[in-house]
């Protein structure tokens, strides 16, 4: 099948189901954290998932492929991801099961309601503000700093769309891990599990998976602990199986 590609941009196998993603090199690409989102996420059979700052779409998508929810939408407040994001939803033939809303996270819970929503996905900006950047209006300085959006917007809006027991999926970066624990707990959004990803198994780790609940009692389950990389730089086992791929002999 043939897709609409603008000027620059690309169609990336994403190596699962058949399914392809319009992404442009000169924006904010995805990477292996909304991949490994999408694997530590639970979405049972049913549910309607939101994923807010979905950029173009890789975590509706992926989504979509492995679990039965019943709904996924990606709200991303950059109309030129969200375009990517709709024709990416079309090119793989899910729009019955993918909706991309352009908005702005802060008021999310406006455009789609209170104690409406099963599961929240996100995959957000990393860095605390735009201090030191060149340009904080480019697409890659909106991704990755909290240039339009920071964790409290995320936090807030999340807590009043979730329904009671609603469950919220987060990676995101360790050095920032008691700011998010506390701030989750603040908005009653339970921390409930974790798992740290180290990128070799002697280094720091440097990104953080966690699941919390909607109102839920205090108490948090840590995985073991997830390695990227064999010494000899392939990926670990585990890894390729969460991607899907078969290791290299």
């Amino acid at each position: 099948m043939t897709t609409n590609l603008k000027p620059g941009e690309r169609l990336d196998d994403l190596q699962f189901k058949g399914y392809e993603l319009i992404q442009h090199p000169g924006r904010f690409c995805f990477g292996m954290d909304a991949v490994l989102l999408s694997a530590f996420a639970k979405v049972k059979t049913g549910e309607c998932v939101l994923d807010l700052g979905t950029g173009t779409g890789i975590l509706p998508i992926l989504l979509a492929g492995k679990t039965e929810g019943r709904h996924f939408t990606g709200l991303e407040i950059q109309e030129e991801s969200a375009d990517m994001a709709r024709r990416s939803v079309q090119h793989n033939h899910l729009e019955d099961r993918i909706s991309i809303v352009t908005g702005d996270i802060k008021e999310a819970s406006s455009v789609f309601g209170t104690e409406s929503i099963d599961v929240i996905t996100t995959n957000p900006p990393y860095m605390i503000g735009g201090h030191g950047l060149a340009n904080p209006d480019s697409a890659k300085a909106i991704a990755r700093h909290e240039v339009l959006c920071t964790l409290d917007d995320i936090l807030r809006e999340s807590s009043k769309m979730l329904k009671y027991g609603g469950r919220f999926y987060m990676v995101h970066r360790p050095f920032r891990l008691v700011e998010i624990l506390t701030k989750m707990t603040a908005m009653h959004i339970e921390p409930k599990r974790m798992r740290l990803v180290y990128p070799y198994i002697d280094k720091e780790p440097n990104m953080v998976l966690i699941e919390g609940i909607k109102n839920a009692k205090s108490r948090i389950e840590v995985e073991p602990p997830l390695i990227v990389y064999e010494k000899d730089g392939d990926y670990t086992k585990r890894i390729y199986d969460l991607y899907g791929m078969e290791q290299k002999e």
